[in-house]
């Protein structure tokens, strides 16, 4: 079996960049948020043009559908 590589350059060729994400904002706020996610892939970890973005939480922070839903209204 082949090792993946877990960082770097090499892994991040896989990550769908958030600027290529396009979301109907006519669609209800729950389909607007399948939809995000279903084109990001991967909303904990995606790039956005040269970088690659890492998303973390705190337990007294906002959750990622508050997140992703202020990203799209």
């Amino acid at each position: 079996m082949q090792n993946q590589p877990t960082t770097g350059e090499s892994s991040n060729k896989h990550l769908v960049d958030i600027q290529d994400i396009h979301v109907n904002r006519a669609l209800p706020r729950e389909q607007r948020i399948s939809e995000f996610v279903r084109q990001i892939k991967n909303p904990y970890l995606f790039k956005c043009g040269p970088f690659t973005v890492h998303v973390g939480f705190t337990a007294n922070g906002i959750s990622l559908e508050e997140c992703i839903a202020g990203l799209l209204h």
